[in-house]
């Protein structure tokens, strides 16, 4: 059911009903026929615990950050809101706020490598006294960012008149004129006109630094700048490229994990780092799987899991030994039979992972197909989304134009009940994984989404909740090589990073360098 914009927890008996997605917002819409700049393109995007704040970080370095604003308009009516006796039907709406350059290209004298400025994660830390904090990573260097609102300070009170000062700007309390002379950085005029009043300055004011309201040209004032300021350089720890950052629940420490080692940081001192997981072979030609991807549990602080190239999902346990070489659990789909090939294990390759919010379960993406697994069984997926299955037979063009080894992020809603990944010709794909659900909506990340369903064709399935069997599903297999317009898919267009509220049906997602957003 929903209701006021979000969805109960409990799923109605049969599954719940697929939701019907609307377009809500566009940020960086290009027009027909524009070039699009690489350092354009969005590579990375993350709402912040509570869903207020969106921010997203591109090739170029960038770090833009939004706001929601519809809960702002609303917060003064709190109580009227609570006397009425009906939902306010209200979607996240969200405005520009600011963007900083986070990271610049490098160069690695030792290793004669070049180092893209390219954002690869951003992660949301705990907010304090008004402040936002967040992590973000090229594939060498982690930031740890603050962005405050400073208020605006200007000199008054000064000695000269304003029309001979220049360096400070417009001085409070005094009139403002133009003036056509040439004045000099510190204040000073070139014009020699300038002149002591006879008998001199009756007395001399000691200048005042004030906050400014250009309004009312009062002491106190609301206008203010957001600043971004870099607290923390995490560098020095990897000597491959960084594909995943996440922070831990204890809001002190997080990891960062490259293709062998995971490493442990403490938000606050970033001139060393822990290694808690090495897969580096002592000899490199015994090398047969590299880590794609990390993430700490939600709730229990020493508790992570990764995912490997092999298709393998590994739960560790910090508590067990400093160097975590060993799992707690292993998790990985079983092979079918006869279905070997050259690609089985490129195609097989998990390329994100994500926990739900509970903890219970984790959401795996690997090139065809997505997966839910049950933390309390490890002896396969307890649900799997179809989601390249037509591509199959093109899995040799693919590798040929390394369209095969894109990677695809994906998601989880806040209550859990529904998933979501990207595919090509800017779609992405919905499925409800709720008991008895059949749910798999399309849809273009465009103005007008095009939606399709697909057709579900589900095993008997049993509710995530109940371990007594293994029954498994597969669910959203769409065979069709063609997009929701009936048109072929467009490869070189692909929708590799969105996110999901974590309160309500809202999802954000890049296509290109546009962000694109919907609700339900």
């Amino acid at each position: 059911m929903i209701n006021g914009g979000s969805e109960t927890a409990v799923a109605p008996v049969g599954g719940s009903q697929p939701l019907d997605w609307k377009f809500s917002q566009v940020f960086g819409e290009r027009t027909a026929g524009e070039e699009i700049q690489e350092v354009d393109i969005i590579s990375a995007i993350e709402f912040n615990r509570n869903g207020d704040h969106l921010a997203t970080g591109d090739r170029g370095g960038r770090v833009v950050l939004f706001e929601r604003t519809d809960t702002q308009d609303h917060v003064g009516h709190r109580r009227d809101l609570e006397k009425m006796d009906y939902p306010i039907n209200r979607h996240p709406e969200f405005r520009y706020k600011t963007e900083f350059q986070s990271h610049e290209p490098e160069f690695d004298y030792l290793k004669s490598l070049e180092i893209e400025e390219k954002i690869n994660k951003i992660r949301w830390c705990q907010s304090s006294n008004g402040a936002l904090f967040l992590l973000s990573t090229n594939d060498k260097t982690i930031k740890l960012w603050k962005v405050q609102e400073k208020k605006v300070k200007k000199v008054c009170n000064m000695n000269v008149d304003s029309t001979k000062a220049m360096g400070n700007g417009p001085i409070v309390g005094s009139s403002i004129s133009t003036s056509s002379k040439q004045h000099i950085a510190n204040g000073g005029c070139t014009s020699n006109d300038f002149s002591f009043p006879t008998g001199g300055f009756p007395s001399l004011h000691l200048p005042v630094v004030v906050v400014v309201n250009p309004e009312c040209l009062f002491v106190t004032s609301h206008e203010t700048n957001l600043m971004a300021r870099c607290r923390r350089i995490y560098t020095h720890a990897h000597d491959y490229h960084i594909n995943s950052i996440s922070n831990n629940s204890d809001g002190e420490t997080f990891i960062s994990a490259d293709d062998l080692r995971i490493n442990l940081w403490n938000l606050e001192i970033s001139s060393q780092s822990f290694n808690i997981v090495d897969v580096k072979p002592a000899n490199m030609e015994d090398l047969t799987e590299v880590i794609t991807s990390a993430e700490f549990h939600p709730t229990h602080c020493n508790m992570l899991a990764y995912s490997s190239s092999k298709g393998s999902i590994r739960l560790i346990d910090m508590r067990q030994s400093a160097l975590c070489d060993t799992h707690s659990k292993l998790f990985e789909g079983q092979e079918a039979p006869g279905s070997r090939s050259f690609f089985t294990e490129i195609i097989a390759s998990i390329s994100d992972i994500k926990f739900a919010k509970d903890g219970r379960h984790i959401l795996s993406r690997d090139y065809m197909t997505l997966k839910l697994w049950d933390i309390n069984m490890d002896s396969g997926p307890v649900a799997t989304f179809q989601v390249h299955e037509y591509l199959r037979p093109k899995l040799c063009d693919l590798y040929e134009n390394d369209s095969i080894f894109d990677k695809f992020e994906c998601c989880l809603s806040g209550n859990g009940l529904r998933v979501a990944t990207g595919s090509y010709s800017n779609l992405f794909r919905v499925f409800g994984c709720s008991e008895g659900s059949t749910e798999a909506t399309t849809l273009e990340a465009s103005k007008n989404p095009m939606r399709r369903q697909g057709q579900a064709t589900s095993r008997p399935s049993r509710s995530l909740g109940n371990l007594s069997g293994v029954v498994r599903r597969v669910k959203g297999a769409d065979n069709s090589g063609v997009d929701a317009n009936g048109n072929a898919f467009d490869f070189t267009s692909k929708l590799l990073h969105l996110a999901w509220h974590p309160t309500e049906n809202s999802i954000a997602c890049a296509a290109s360098n546009s962000l694109y957003m919907y609700y339900a």
